[in-house]
């Protein structure tokens, strides 16, 4: 079944796209349902669809040799899945799992070739949007070697709050929901960490837990925590 049309206007790749663009991409789009922890790319794998996220979330995270889970990046709608291989022809570099109910946008390799030729300014925007996550993982980077575990659980906090938090009450929670265990999976620690470092933020006032929810109560105090750098 071809993608909905509305579904190819959020995709950051294609917004610019004229209309009658974006109509012969929808042509060659395909969607396709995956259920919850249900695996969607598979890393080592090549990919010979390039998938985009319609709704929901999916997390892209790599596995050591031991079994420890690293989280690369939550994906929401709009986000590609595996554009990276796709791009270069290589295996897939991480996995991507359904975090929920997720609805993706697949286009095929072979088409995907063939729809990029003669527009430009579909290129232009994929070298911004993979310059872009090359920034990201900097700073994933970055915090793994400069941030104790309290300040990266602040940042994560921060980066994954509800946009449309109530301003009046300074208060927002965490969208998607992560548990404890992801969200140590994405900061590179373990959970039991995670937990003490969300009791300290609670016990300082700066974040409230109700009912397995983390509800944001002071912005500034958990922005200045989430600046804090490790003193060598």
């Amino acid at each position: 079944m071809a993608a909905r049309i509305e579904f190819l206007e959020e995709i950051p790749y294609f917004s610019e796209l004229s209309p009658a663009d974006q109509e012969d991409f929808r042509q060659y789009t395909f969607e396709k349902c995956f259920s919850r922890n249900e695996l969607i790319i598979i890393e080592g794998e090549p990919s010979e669809t390039l998938y985009f996220l319609a709704s929901g979330a999916v997390k892209t995270f790599k596995v050591s040799p031991e079994g420890k889970e690293q989280i690369l990046r939550i994906l929401r709608p709009g986000d590609a899945l595996n554009d990276v291989a796709v791009l270069d022809g290589g295996p897939n570099y991480a996995s991507a799992q359904a975090m929920g109910p997720v609805i993706v946008c697949g286009i095929l390799s072979s088409d995907l070739g063939i729809l990029l030729a003669g527009r430009p300014t579909i290129a232009l925007k994929i070298i911004r949007i993979l310059a872009e996550r090359v920034r990201q993982f900097v700073s994933l980077v970055e915090d793994l070697s400069f941030r104790d575990v309290s300040s990266r659980v602040a940042k994560l906090l921060l980066q994954y709050a509800d946009t449309e938090a109530d301003s009046q009450k300074k208060m927002a929670s965490l969208t998607p929901r992560l548990t404890q265990y992801e969200m140590a999976a994405m900061i590179g620690t373990a959970r039991e960490v995670v937990g003490r470092s969300l009791r300290f933020l609670e016990a300082e006032g700066i974040i409230r837990i109700e009912r397995h929810r983390i509800i944001i109560v002071d912005y500034e105090a958990l922005k200045r925590r989430s600046d804090e750098r490790l003193l060598r």
